[in-house]
């Protein structure tokens, strides 16, 4: 099906391909300015916890990279709005171990890979599926408990890696292509500066320590951050109030 086939209220599809279209402008003014390519980040849609028919309006209204954070919710989802020409789903949030088998069979990039004992569930059921899954290595560049994701709060903590990298890079059916990051809730986007400046050094440092990864993607920035993230070196940022509205209340 092609997203111009969709069933979507027209007065919604308008509203979210204005900001849709606004928030693509911002990140091209902020690649411009920070020397970029255009085009050089990607937008994902952040879809979590909208009804399918809100979904809809925004495939039709041009998004067809979107995020999800809970597989009940996005399975649930990708049910109802069937299968759509170019359509890529993300897996954006926390992912246990036990559902390794239905985001491995769902999702076309993971960016929550925080563990060996996921990778490895992860590679065995793409596998299985017959596919190579592309991930991204969540990281904690905060150090907040409430944070997934390896250590990474200061350089001390990343030699420590490398073993472990070591093990995940060598998985035949994933592929490491980079890493995500969430930085700490602030009512200023700047406050999100130094860490995402940490997420670029520490992209550095793999980049030298472990050269046959492919570490090219930085997945950070949300709806009130995306455009310092894109300043500092995002190659894909996670959108979702700003173009989709408020969300539903979980």
């Amino acid at each position: 099906m092609n997203a111009n086939d969709l069933h979507a209220d027209s007065g919604l599809v308008n509203a979210i391909r204005e900001r849709y279209s606004s928030v693509t402008a911002s990140i091209r003014v902020a690649e411009r300015a920070a020397g970029r390519a255009s085009g050089s980040v990607r937008l994902v849609v952040v879809t979590k916890t909208h009804p399918a028919a809100t979904v809809r309006a925004a495939i039709a209204a041009g998004a067809l990279e979107l995020g999800e954070n809970y597989v009940e919710e996005a399975l649930e989802k990708m049910g109802e709005i069937g299968r759509v020409e170019g359509l890529h789903w993300h897996m954006i949030g926390h992912v246990q171990s036990r559902k390794a088998e239905q985001v491995a069979g769902s999702f076309q990039t993971v960016h929550s890979v925080d563990s060996l004992k996921l990778a490895v569930r992860l590679d065995r059921f793409a596998g299985e599926a017959g596919t190579r899954l592309p991930v991204l290595l969540e990281v904690n560049v905060s150090g907040e408990d409430s944070k997934f994701g390896y250590a990474a709060w200061n350089e001390g903590l990343w030699q420590a890696w490398d073993p472990e990298i070591e093990r995940l890079a060598a998985l035949p059916n994933i592929e490491i292509r980079g890493l995500m990051t969430m930085p700490p809730f602030a009512d200023e986007a700047e406050a999100s500066r130094p860490f995402f400046e940490k997420m670029a050094a520490l992209q550095a440092y793999l980049v030298q320590q472990h050269p046959q990864v492919a570490w090219k993607e930085l997945s950070m920035g949300t709806s009130m951050d995306y455009v310092v993230a894109v300043e500092t070196g995002a190659t894909i940022v996670r959108v979702g109030t700003a173009i989709m509205g408020a969300r539903d209340k979980v």
